[in-house]
């Protein structure tokens, strides 16, 4: 297991890189994880450029930098991370530019994330979302959830306990 972890690391395997660094997050060593998360996110990882607009956000191994912050939420968001768009549309709905607050929600919608979503459904009921686009990141986000269905997800489902 050391071995093919060694040579991921070698091949700059983004998805490796990102691993190692998520578990320096949670366990406290910012520096290392920094190392980590942005050599993968200079690599294209979008989960690893949003950890990094967390160090940003929260100082976490690096001087808070709301610039810094702004700019790998952006980053993320734009590789595709949904938790990185609800993130900027939760920024833009605080700025007051709701206009655009729905359309990171709608985005992150219709990849599947379940609160943005939700902040749709409270933004259309306040009256910031149009009866169409409500519709439309609905449909978005439940084809969403319907690709990552499969006999084989299923199947598992019924082998983890729940409760």
């Amino acid at each position: 297991l050391k071995e093919r972890r060694k040579k991921r690391f070698e091949a700059n395997d983004p998805f490796a890189l990102r691993e190692a660094g998520r578990k320096h997050f949670f366990d406290g060593g910012y520096k290392r994880a920094f190392e980590y998360l942005a050599k993968a996110a200079d690599l294209g990882d979008a989960q690893s450029q949003y950890f990094l607009s967390l160090m940003y956000r929260g100082g976490l191994g690096v001087e808070k930098d709301e610039k810094m912050e702004l700019y790998y939420s952006e980053e993320a968001a734009i590789s595709g991370d949904p938790i990185a768009r609800c993130s900027l549309g939760c920024k833009e709905g605080e700025n007051g530019r709701y206009d655009r607050a729905v359309k990171h929600f709608i985005i992150a919608a219709k990849l599947g994330h379940d609160d943005s979503l939700q902040r749709l459904k409270e933004m259309y009921k306040s009256g910031y979302v149009s009866k169409e686009d409500f519709a439309s990141a609905l449909r978005g986000h439940q084809a969403a959830v319907d690709a990552t269905k499969s006999p084989q997800r299923e199947e598992a489902d019924k082998l983890v306990p729940t409760s």
